[in-house]
């Protein structure tokens, strides 16, 4: 009997392929029909070896579901891949070699879909179309696998997921055109003479070899830190002129920065040898910073002044191991900012908060006990 002649189907536009000799299909499917026809294990009630893919963080969800509602007019979702369990039929639009590949995915009501990659954004639909039920006749490519068992289904899991890799944080400020903040701070790095040419623009960390000696994502840290702003908030053109000129300022009383921002010296040479191209001081001066502009509006370029006298070089260890440096290595935990944080404070003439100096108390305890 032919499927499409039945009353109970639910039918998609589809692009037919073949992976591993298996025939699976593109289909596109409206919103309001993704909750209903694609199911997992919510809870995790079912055991793990039981299971096709991972319990459902129920913390993920809502901010996905934030993303679309906020950006109904420009989000973007890739793909989910599912598994369907029933007979299904494939319709070719027409036998002409072309469009043999292209037509209409018949599935039998009664058919069970399984999600094997995209369970967070089935469940964040979910939740968002209950606020925006506009939505509802937008569409999501699925991706249609005929489903051969759970071992195949567990497999599938494992080999979409083996391979994922998510960007570099840094990689992410420099594409995001929604925040604000990451737009500011692309433009700091081509204004700052610290920054400009010397930004590792894509990676989080920086090789030994590599000629930049700061990244992009600790740039943003430290300039949100200075500005005390979360990723929502908004950026005036003020913030930015305040955050050019901290910077620049800055760079002209660390006088290795002005040395590399002159071609003095080599970036593997700095971050050998002094601790201020390091993000864990980076983001140390960004929180400093904000402290310094806080209580001195009017006259914090002066008190900046102060900094000059900072030993930054990495032998200094009577001031900064067990602040930025454990055992000679770069540590970068917050305990490790805030301590190496108070440092710059106490240097500016700042008094520290209370959480500061309890921290401070308890790093100074030590070394009282073995006077």
């Amino acid at each position: 009997m032919n499927l499409a002649d039945l009353d109970f189907t639910v039918s998609f536009p589809a692009i037919r392929g073949i992976q591993a000799k298996r025939e699976y299909y593109l289909v596109m499917c409206p919103l309001r029909h993704v909750t209903r026809l694609f199911s997992f294990d919510e809870k995790g009630e079912v055991p793990a070896e039981m299971r096709a893919q991972r319990v459902l963080n129920q913390s993920r969800v809502p901010e996905i579901a934030r993303y679309i509602i906020e950006n109904n007019d420009n989000y973007c979702l890739s793909a989910i891949t599912a598994s369907v369990d029933g007979d299904i039929e494939f319709i070719p639009t027409s036998e002409r070699r072309g469009n043999r590949n292209i037509g209409t995915l018949i599935v039998p009501m009664e058919a069970r879909f399984i999600v094997n990659d995209g369970q967070h954004r089935r469940a964040a639909l979910q939740l968002a179309l209950e606020e925006c039920p506009e939505l509802a006749d937008e569409t999501i490519a699925v991706v249609l696998f005929i489903d051969a068992g759970l071992k195949r289904s567990q497999q599938m899991f494992a080999d979409l997921n083996k391979h994922a890799v998510r960007p570099t944080r840094s990689l992410g400020i420099l594409y995001d055109q929604r925040d604000p903040m990451a737009g500011m701070v692309r433009n700091l790095i081509q204004r700052v003479p610290i920054f400009e040419g010397w930004t590792e623009i894509e990676k989080t960390t920086i090789s030994n070899r590599s000629t930049k000696i700061f990244t992009l994502s600790n740039i943003y840290q430290a300039t949100q830190m200075l500005l005390e702003k979360n990723k929502k908030d908004p950026v005036f053109e003020e913030d930015e002129t305040l955050a050019y000129e901290f910077w620049t300022e800055m760079t002209t009383h660390i006088p290795e920065w002005q040395q590399i921002a002159d071609g003095d010296v080599v970036a593997v040479a700095l971050r050998e040898n002094y601790l201020h191209v390091h993000g864990v001081v980076l983001k140390a001066m960004g929180i400093a910073g904000a402290d310094l502009l806080k209580h001195y509006p009017d006259d914090w370029q002066t008190r900046l002044k102060r900094l000059k006298k900072i030993n930054w070089s990495r032998r200094n260890e009577a001031l900064w191991e067990g602040r930025a440096m454990e055992l000679g290595k770069i540590r970068r935990s917050q305990d490790n900012i805030r301590l190496t944080t108070n440092v710059l404070k106490k240097r500016l003439g700042l008094d520290l908060n209370d959480e500061e100096a309890i921290l401070e108390a308890n790093f100074e305890k030590p070394k009282r006990n073995r006077k």
